[in-house]
């Protein structure tokens, strides 16, 4: 996997995963409304951190394709 590409994902996922966190802090403190706007942002981060590690699988296999 490129090097610039592996790095994206692991910082999207790191993202997420913060998000998810601070959602369930808040869902904790019963701060609905903070908790569910964390919780979108986890969601989209999630999805983003999903499609770039999906990118730099495919491109990482692609040389591999062509032998």
């Amino acid at each position: 996997m490129p090097q610039a590409q592996n790095i994206k994902a692991a910082e999207l996922h790191e993202a997420a995963a913060k998000s998810h966190h601070a959602a369930a802090e808040l869902h904790g403190k019963k701060d609905d409304k903070a908790g569910l706007d964390h919780c979108a942002k986890a969601c989209s981060q999630s999805e983003a951190a999903h499609k770039a590690s999906t990118d730099a699988r495919v491109k990482s296999a692609a040389p591999h394709a062509n032998q």
